[in-house]
Order: structure tokens, then C-alpha cells, then sequence
């Protein structure tokens, strides 16, 4: 059976910065209320964000359009969430895009 491989931190990475550079787009889908995760579409892909006060805090999970899925573990080592992952100008682009499109 070939199964394809699990996402790791470092695709999901790449889907934040493509929308940041905005040759992907960013599509805000929503939360119950200001405490709960934001859930987020970058071009299929679905994301669970994380905010603080308008403040990316982290990605807790994704999942690509064949299925593939990836999940925050708090007890991994640094470096294993996406947005730790980004630039500082990155991470104000999305936190950009975030507000304007919420």
C-alpha cells in the first residue's frame, strides 16, 4: 500500500508564507466566538490558527486537500509550529491578512 506521507511543520510553512507573498490566497472561514481558533483556507488547504489579541500564536492544525493532516504536539521540540517557522515580516503579513479579511 503507497500512502502518501504525513505533513510536517515545515509544509504547512510554506502554505503561510505563499499567502503572505500573496501568490496564494488566504480565506478567513471563521470561528464561533473571539476565543475560539480561527479556521483559515489557503488554496484547499485548511488551517487552525491560533490568535492572541490579533496576534498569530500558532498553527494547531492543517489538513491538504488529499487528506494528508498535521497537528501541533506541544511536548515537540522548537521549530515544530509553522508560524515559529516564519519570518518577522512574514508573520506580520499574515497577522496583516488576518485582520483585513476577519
Amino acid at each position: 500500500m503507497n500512502q502518501s506521507p504525513a505533513l510536517d511543520a515545515r509544509m504547512v510553512c510554506q502554505r503561510l508564507r505563499e499567502a503572505a507573498l500573496g501568490t496564494h490566497r488566504l480565506q478567513v472561514l471563521g470561528r464561533q466566538c473571539e476565543t475560539d481558533p480561527l479556521r483559515v483556507d489557503i488554496e484547499g488547504w485548511r488551517l487552525v490558527l491560533e490568535l492572541d489579541g490579533g496576534r498569530l500564536l500558532h498553527c494547531q492544525s492543517c489538513q491538504a486537500p488529499g487528506g494528508r493532516q498535521w497537528q501541533l504536539e506541544t511536548r515537540q521540540r522548537f521549530g515544530t509550529d509553522p508560524v515559529s517557522l516564519l519570518s518577522t515580516w512574514e508573520l506580520a503579513r499574515i497577522e496583516h491578512l488576518l485582520e483585513t479579511a476577519g
